[in-house]
Protein backbone atom coordinates (compact mmCIF):
# COMPACT_ATOMS: atom_id res chain seq x y z
CA UNK A 1 0.00 0.00 0.00
CA UNK A 2 1.46 3.34 -1.06
CA UNK A 3 1.08 6.49 1.01
CA UNK A 4 -0.64 9.31 -0.91
CA UNK A 5 1.52 12.37 -1.47
CA UNK A 6 -0.21 15.70 -0.98
CA UNK A 7 -0.08 17.78 -4.14
CA UNK A 8 1.13 14.80 -6.21
CA UNK A 9 -1.26 15.42 -9.11
CA UNK A 10 -0.14 19.01 -9.55
CA UNK A 11 3.51 17.94 -9.38
CA UNK A 12 2.91 15.33 -12.10
CA UNK A 13 1.19 17.91 -14.33
CA UNK A 14 4.17 20.22 -13.88
CA UNK A 15 6.54 17.37 -14.72
CA UNK A 16 4.61 16.77 -17.95
CA UNK A 17 4.86 20.44 -18.90
CA UNK A 18 8.56 20.50 -18.13
CA UNK A 19 9.06 17.37 -20.24
CA UNK A 20 7.26 18.99 -23.18
CA UNK A 21 9.42 22.10 -22.78
CA UNK A 22 12.65 20.11 -22.70
CA UNK A 23 11.50 18.03 -25.66
CA UNK A 24 11.04 21.18 -27.74
CA UNK A 25 14.39 22.60 -26.67
CA UNK A 26 15.71 25.95 -27.86
CA UNK A 27 12.90 27.74 -29.75
CA UNK A 28 15.43 29.37 -32.05
CA UNK A 29 16.25 25.91 -33.47
CA UNK A 30 13.70 24.56 -36.01
CA UNK A 31 11.64 21.67 -34.72
CA UNK A 32 12.24 18.24 -36.23
CA UNK A 33 9.59 16.94 -38.60
CA UNK A 34 8.61 13.29 -38.68
CA UNK A 35 9.77 13.03 -42.29
CA UNK A 36 13.23 14.26 -41.22
CA UNK A 37 13.45 11.62 -38.49
CA UNK A 38 12.17 8.83 -40.76
CA UNK A 39 14.62 9.70 -43.54
CA UNK A 40 17.71 10.87 -41.65
CA UNK A 41 17.51 8.69 -38.53
CA UNK A 42 16.38 5.66 -40.50
CA UNK A 43 18.36 3.09 -38.49
CA UNK A 44 16.82 4.31 -35.23
CA UNK A 45 13.39 4.11 -36.86
CA UNK A 46 14.17 0.57 -38.04
CA UNK A 47 15.11 -0.52 -34.51
CA UNK A 48 11.95 0.95 -33.02
CA UNK A 49 9.82 -0.81 -35.65
CA UNK A 50 11.60 -4.12 -35.12
CA UNK A 51 11.56 -4.20 -31.34
CA UNK A 52 8.17 -2.51 -31.21
CA UNK A 53 6.72 -5.23 -33.48
CA UNK A 54 4.99 -2.72 -35.74
CA UNK A 55 6.09 -1.81 -39.26
CA UNK A 56 5.15 1.86 -39.60
CA UNK A 57 7.90 4.38 -40.25
CA UNK A 58 5.80 7.42 -39.39
CA UNK A 59 4.64 6.05 -36.04
CA UNK A 60 8.17 4.97 -35.17
CA UNK A 61 9.43 8.48 -36.02
CA UNK A 62 6.68 10.01 -33.88
CA UNK A 63 7.61 7.75 -30.97
CA UNK A 64 11.29 8.73 -31.26
CA UNK A 65 10.37 12.41 -31.22
CA UNK A 66 7.99 11.97 -28.29
CA UNK A 67 10.64 10.00 -26.36
CA UNK A 68 13.32 12.67 -26.98
CA UNK A 69 15.46 10.09 -28.77
CA UNK A 70 15.24 7.44 -26.02
CA UNK A 71 14.79 4.39 -28.25
CA UNK A 72 13.61 2.02 -25.52
CA UNK A 73 10.95 4.53 -24.45
CA UNK A 74 9.99 4.88 -28.12
CA UNK A 75 9.73 1.10 -28.43
CA UNK A 76 7.48 1.09 -25.36
CA UNK A 77 5.23 3.73 -26.96
CA UNK A 78 4.94 1.75 -30.19
CA UNK A 79 4.18 -1.48 -28.31
CA UNK A 80 1.47 0.28 -26.29
CA UNK A 81 -0.10 1.67 -29.47
CA UNK A 82 0.12 -1.74 -31.13
CA UNK A 83 -2.08 -3.28 -28.43
CA UNK A 84 -4.95 -0.97 -29.48
CA UNK A 85 -4.98 -2.23 -33.07
CA UNK A 86 -7.50 -4.88 -34.19
CA UNK A 87 -6.16 -8.19 -35.50
CA UNK A 88 -8.14 -9.03 -38.63
CA UNK A 89 -5.88 -11.59 -40.24
CA UNK A 90 -2.34 -12.69 -40.95
CA UNK A 91 -0.04 -12.58 -43.96
CA UNK A 92 1.40 -15.45 -45.90
CA UNK A 93 5.06 -16.34 -45.18
CA UNK A 94 7.26 -13.86 -47.03
CA UNK A 95 9.69 -15.20 -49.62
CA UNK A 96 13.07 -13.69 -48.78
CA UNK A 97 14.53 -15.58 -51.74
CA UNK A 98 12.56 -13.24 -53.97
CA UNK A 99 13.82 -10.15 -52.12
CA UNK A 100 14.76 -7.15 -54.24
CA UNK A 101 18.19 -6.86 -52.69
CA UNK A 102 19.76 -3.55 -51.69
CA UNK A 103 22.69 -5.11 -49.81
CA UNK A 104 23.91 -8.69 -49.91
CA UNK A 105 27.21 -10.08 -48.66
CA UNK A 106 28.66 -13.47 -47.77
CA UNK A 107 31.71 -14.30 -45.68
CA UNK A 108 31.74 -17.86 -47.08
CA UNK A 109 31.90 -17.34 -50.83
CA UNK A 110 33.82 -14.60 -52.58
CA UNK A 111 32.35 -15.19 -56.03
CA UNK A 112 28.81 -16.06 -55.08
CA UNK A 113 26.11 -16.20 -57.77
CA UNK A 114 24.71 -12.72 -58.22
CA UNK A 115 27.81 -11.14 -56.72
CA UNK A 116 28.50 -9.28 -53.51
CA UNK A 117 26.44 -6.11 -53.19
CA UNK A 118 27.86 -3.78 -50.56
CA UNK A 119 24.95 -1.34 -50.39
CA UNK A 120 24.75 1.36 -47.67
CA UNK A 121 27.06 0.27 -44.84
CA UNK A 122 29.44 1.64 -42.23
CA UNK A 123 31.70 -1.40 -42.70
CA UNK A 124 34.27 0.38 -44.83
CA UNK A 125 34.10 3.87 -43.35
CA UNK A 126 36.73 5.46 -41.15
CA UNK A 127 35.42 6.06 -37.63
CA UNK A 128 36.25 9.74 -37.78
CA UNK A 129 33.79 12.55 -37.17
CA UNK A 130 32.83 14.24 -40.43
CA UNK A 131 32.55 18.02 -40.04
CA UNK A 132 31.01 18.23 -43.51
CA UNK A 133 27.80 16.77 -42.09
CA UNK A 134 27.28 20.06 -40.24
CA UNK A 135 25.13 21.12 -43.16
CA UNK A 136 23.76 19.43 -46.26
CA UNK A 137 26.18 16.83 -47.72
CA UNK A 138 26.85 17.03 -51.43
CA UNK A 139 24.91 13.94 -52.53
CA UNK A 140 22.58 14.05 -55.48
CA UNK A 141 18.94 13.22 -54.63
CA UNK A 142 18.34 9.53 -55.18
CA UNK A 143 21.99 8.90 -56.07
CA UNK A 144 23.42 5.39 -55.64
CA UNK A 145 20.08 3.91 -54.59
CA UNK A 146 19.70 1.22 -57.22
CA UNK A 147 19.79 -2.33 -55.90
CA UNK A 148 19.91 -5.64 -57.69
CA UNK A 149 17.22 -5.93 -60.34
CA UNK A 150 16.75 -9.67 -59.90
CA UNK A 151 16.37 -11.90 -56.83
CA UNK A 152 19.65 -13.52 -55.77
CA UNK A 153 20.24 -17.20 -54.95
CA UNK A 154 20.49 -17.91 -51.23
CA UNK A 155 23.77 -19.35 -49.93
CA UNK A 156 21.96 -22.04 -47.94
CA UNK A 157 20.51 -23.35 -51.21
CA UNK A 158 24.02 -23.65 -52.67
CA UNK A 159 25.26 -25.67 -49.67
CA UNK A 160 22.03 -27.65 -49.62
CA UNK A 161 22.60 -28.70 -53.23
CA UNK A 162 25.68 -30.61 -52.04
CA UNK A 163 23.97 -31.93 -48.91
CA UNK A 164 26.44 -30.01 -46.73
CA UNK A 165 23.90 -28.14 -44.62
CA UNK A 166 20.92 -29.38 -42.66
CA UNK A 167 17.42 -28.97 -44.01
CA UNK A 168 15.63 -25.88 -42.74
CA UNK A 169 14.73 -26.97 -39.19
CA UNK A 170 11.60 -24.84 -38.91
CA UNK A 171 8.67 -27.20 -38.45
CA UNK A 172 5.80 -26.84 -40.94
CA UNK A 173 2.37 -25.69 -39.86
CA UNK A 174 1.18 -22.81 -37.72
CA UNK A 175 4.14 -20.98 -36.14
CA UNK A 176 2.22 -19.79 -33.07
CA UNK A 177 2.02 -16.21 -31.84
CA UNK A 178 3.80 -14.91 -28.74
CA UNK A 179 1.27 -12.07 -28.53
CA UNK A 180 -1.68 -14.46 -28.28
CA UNK A 181 -0.23 -17.53 -26.58
CA UNK A 182 0.95 -17.62 -22.94
CA UNK A 183 4.69 -18.27 -22.82
CA UNK A 184 5.40 -21.79 -21.59
CA UNK A 185 8.82 -23.37 -21.77
CA UNK A 186 10.13 -25.11 -23.72
CA UNK A 187 9.11 -22.91 -26.65
CA UNK A 188 9.06 -23.98 -30.27
CA UNK A 189 11.84 -22.57 -32.42
CA UNK A 190 9.31 -20.43 -34.32
CA UNK A 191 8.17 -18.75 -31.10
CA UNK A 192 11.76 -18.32 -29.93
CA UNK A 193 12.56 -16.57 -33.20
CA UNK A 194 9.57 -14.25 -32.71
CA UNK A 195 10.85 -13.32 -29.26
CA UNK A 196 14.41 -12.81 -30.49
CA UNK A 197 13.24 -10.68 -33.41
CA UNK A 198 11.75 -8.10 -31.06
CA UNK A 199 14.34 -8.63 -28.32
CA UNK A 200 16.72 -5.91 -27.22
CA UNK A 201 19.60 -5.49 -29.65
CA UNK A 202 22.18 -4.79 -26.95
CA UNK A 203 21.22 -7.83 -24.88
CA UNK A 204 21.29 -10.17 -27.88
CA UNK A 205 24.55 -8.63 -29.08
CA UNK A 206 26.20 -9.37 -25.72
CA UNK A 207 24.90 -12.96 -25.73
CA UNK A 208 25.98 -13.48 -29.34
CA UNK A 209 29.43 -12.11 -28.49
CA UNK A 210 29.68 -14.50 -25.55
CA UNK A 211 29.04 -17.49 -27.84
CA UNK A 212 32.06 -16.46 -29.90
CA UNK A 213 34.19 -16.27 -26.73
CA UNK A 214 33.51 -19.88 -25.79
CA UNK A 215 30.28 -19.71 -23.76
CA UNK A 216 28.56 -22.12 -26.15
CA UNK A 217 29.65 -24.47 -28.91
CA UNK A 218 29.85 -21.97 -31.71
CA UNK A 219 32.18 -21.54 -34.69
CA UNK A 220 30.05 -19.37 -36.95
CA UNK A 221 30.40 -18.06 -40.47
CA UNK A 222 28.15 -15.47 -42.02
CA UNK A 223 26.62 -17.47 -44.81
CA UNK A 224 24.70 -14.47 -46.00
CA UNK A 225 23.30 -11.12 -44.95
CA UNK A 226 20.74 -9.55 -47.24
CA UNK A 227 18.75 -6.34 -46.93
CA UNK A 228 15.91 -5.41 -49.21
CA UNK A 229 12.19 -5.25 -49.75
CA UNK A 230 9.82 -8.20 -49.90
CA UNK A 231 6.19 -8.34 -50.89
CA UNK A 232 3.61 -9.07 -48.20
CA UNK A 233 0.57 -11.09 -49.26
CA UNK A 234 -2.70 -11.90 -47.51
CA UNK A 235 -4.87 -14.86 -48.46
CA UNK A 236 -8.41 -13.80 -49.36
CA UNK A 237 -10.88 -16.70 -48.92
CA UNK A 238 -13.42 -15.11 -51.25
CA UNK A 239 -10.86 -15.07 -54.05
CA UNK A 240 -9.18 -18.35 -53.21
CA UNK A 241 -5.67 -16.93 -53.53
CA UNK A 242 -3.28 -14.49 -51.86
CA UNK A 243 -3.05 -10.85 -52.94
CA UNK A 244 -0.19 -8.39 -52.28
CA UNK A 245 -0.96 -5.70 -49.72
CA UNK A 246 2.37 -3.90 -49.57
CA UNK A 247 6.13 -4.20 -49.24
CA UNK A 248 8.38 -4.13 -46.20
CA UNK A 249 12.13 -3.77 -45.82
CA UNK A 250 13.81 -6.67 -44.00
CA UNK A 251 17.28 -7.72 -42.92
CA UNK A 252 17.96 -11.46 -43.06
CA UNK A 253 21.00 -13.28 -41.73
CA UNK A 254 21.85 -16.92 -42.33
CA UNK A 255 24.63 -18.00 -39.95
CA UNK A 256 26.47 -21.22 -40.82
CA UNK A 257 27.97 -23.30 -37.99
CA UNK A 258 30.14 -26.40 -37.89
CA UNK A 259 28.50 -29.59 -36.60
CA UNK A 260 30.46 -32.80 -36.16
CA UNK A 261 27.35 -34.93 -36.55
CA UNK A 262 25.98 -37.75 -34.46
CA UNK A 263 25.13 -41.45 -34.75
CA UNK A 264 22.10 -40.56 -36.89
CA UNK A 265 23.34 -37.38 -38.56
CA UNK A 266 26.42 -37.00 -40.80
CA UNK A 267 28.84 -34.11 -40.31
CA UNK A 268 27.34 -30.99 -41.84
CA UNK A 269 26.74 -27.33 -41.30
CA UNK A 270 23.87 -26.18 -39.12
CA UNK A 271 21.92 -22.96 -39.26
CA UNK A 272 21.33 -19.91 -37.13
CA UNK A 273 18.70 -17.50 -38.39
CA UNK A 274 17.87 -13.83 -37.93
CA UNK A 275 15.14 -11.73 -39.53
CA UNK A 276 14.19 -8.20 -38.48
CA UNK A 277 12.41 -5.15 -39.84
CA UNK A 278 14.42 -2.50 -41.67
CA UNK A 279 18.19 -2.29 -41.99
CA UNK A 280 19.37 -3.84 -38.74
CA UNK A 281 22.11 -6.30 -39.64
CA UNK A 282 23.93 -6.17 -36.27
CA UNK A 283 20.65 -7.19 -34.63
CA UNK A 284 20.00 -9.90 -37.26
CA UNK A 285 23.51 -11.32 -36.76
CA UNK A 286 23.17 -11.33 -32.97
CA UNK A 287 19.76 -12.96 -33.31
CA UNK A 288 21.14 -15.71 -35.56
CA UNK A 289 23.99 -16.43 -33.13
CA UNK A 290 21.50 -16.73 -30.26
CA UNK A 291 19.14 -18.85 -32.35
CA UNK A 292 21.91 -21.36 -33.06
CA UNK A 293 22.96 -21.45 -29.40
CA UNK A 294 19.37 -22.10 -28.33
CA UNK A 295 19.23 -25.18 -30.58
CA UNK A 296 21.76 -26.99 -28.35
CA UNK A 297 19.30 -29.52 -26.92
CA UNK A 298 17.79 -30.20 -30.35
CA UNK A 299 21.25 -30.97 -31.74
CA UNK A 300 22.30 -33.12 -28.79
CA UNK A 301 24.79 -30.60 -27.38
CA UNK A 302 25.42 -29.99 -23.69
CA UNK A 303 23.86 -26.85 -22.25
CA UNK A 304 26.82 -25.20 -20.57
CA UNK A 305 26.28 -21.45 -21.03
CA UNK A 306 23.51 -18.82 -20.64
CA UNK A 307 22.98 -18.30 -24.41
CA UNK A 308 21.92 -21.96 -24.65
CA UNK A 309 19.30 -21.64 -21.88
CA UNK A 310 16.08 -20.61 -23.61
CA UNK A 311 14.28 -19.62 -20.42
CA UNK A 312 17.16 -17.32 -19.46
CA UNK A 313 17.44 -15.77 -22.93
CA UNK A 314 13.76 -15.37 -23.81
CA UNK A 315 12.68 -14.24 -20.35
CA UNK A 316 15.22 -11.43 -20.30
CA UNK A 317 15.58 -10.26 -23.91
CA UNK A 318 12.45 -8.06 -23.98
CA UNK A 319 13.54 -4.50 -23.19
CA UNK A 320 9.98 -3.30 -22.51
CA UNK A 321 9.52 -5.90 -19.78
CA UNK A 322 13.01 -5.29 -18.46
CA UNK A 323 12.47 -1.53 -18.39
CA UNK A 324 9.19 -1.87 -16.52
CA UNK A 325 10.67 -4.18 -13.91
CA UNK A 326 13.77 -2.05 -13.33
CA UNK A 327 12.07 1.34 -13.46
CA UNK A 328 9.25 0.34 -11.12
CA UNK A 329 11.88 0.74 -8.40
CA UNK A 330 11.40 4.51 -8.81
CA UNK A 331 7.80 4.22 -7.57
CA UNK A 332 7.05 4.87 -3.87
CA UNK A 333 8.09 1.98 -1.66
CA UNK A 334 7.73 3.87 1.60
CA UNK A 335 5.88 1.14 3.54
CA UNK A 336 8.18 -1.61 2.28
CA UNK A 337 11.27 0.39 3.16
CA UNK A 338 9.99 1.26 6.64
CA UNK A 339 9.46 -2.44 7.29
CA UNK A 340 12.99 -3.21 6.08
CA UNK A 341 14.37 -0.34 8.13
CA UNK A 342 12.69 -1.62 11.29
CA UNK A 343 14.02 -5.12 10.64
CA UNK A 344 17.60 -3.92 10.10
CA UNK A 345 17.42 -1.78 13.28
CA UNK A 346 16.23 -4.80 15.30
CA UNK A 347 18.94 -7.04 13.84
CA UNK A 348 21.55 -4.36 14.51
CA UNK A 349 20.45 -4.02 18.14
CA UNK A 350 20.63 -7.79 18.62
CA UNK A 351 24.09 -7.82 17.04
CA UNK A 352 25.34 -5.06 19.34
CA UNK A 353 23.88 -6.79 22.42
CA UNK A 354 25.56 -10.09 21.53
CA UNK A 355 28.84 -8.31 20.82
CA UNK A 356 28.74 -6.54 24.18
CA UNK A 357 28.08 -9.84 25.95
CA UNK A 358 31.09 -11.38 24.24
CA UNK A 359 33.28 -8.45 25.30
CA UNK A 360 32.12 -8.77 28.94
CA UNK A 361 32.83 -12.53 28.92
CA UNK A 362 36.36 -11.97 27.56
CA UNK A 363 37.06 -9.24 30.12
CA UNK A 364 35.83 -11.43 32.96
CA UNK A 365 38.01 -14.31 31.73
CA UNK A 366 41.08 -12.04 31.76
Amino acid sequence: MYVAVKGGEAAIDNAHRLLADRRRGDRSVPTLGLDQIAEQFALSVDRVMSEGSLYDRRLAALAIKQARGDLIEAIFLVRAYRTTLPRFGHSEPVDTGAMQVERRISACFKDLPGGQLLGPTFDYTHRLLDDELDGDPAVEPGALRDGAAEPATQIADILGGEGLIEEDPLAPGEPGDINQTPMEFPLSRAMRLQSLSRGDEGFLLALGYSTQRGYARSHPFVGEIRIGEVEVEVFVPELGFAVPVGRVQLTECQMVNQFKGSAKTPPQFTRGYGLVFGQSERKAMAMSLCDRALRAEELGEDIVAPPQDQEFVISHCDNVQATGFVEHLKLPHYVDFQAELGLVRTMRAEYEATRNEDVEIREAAE
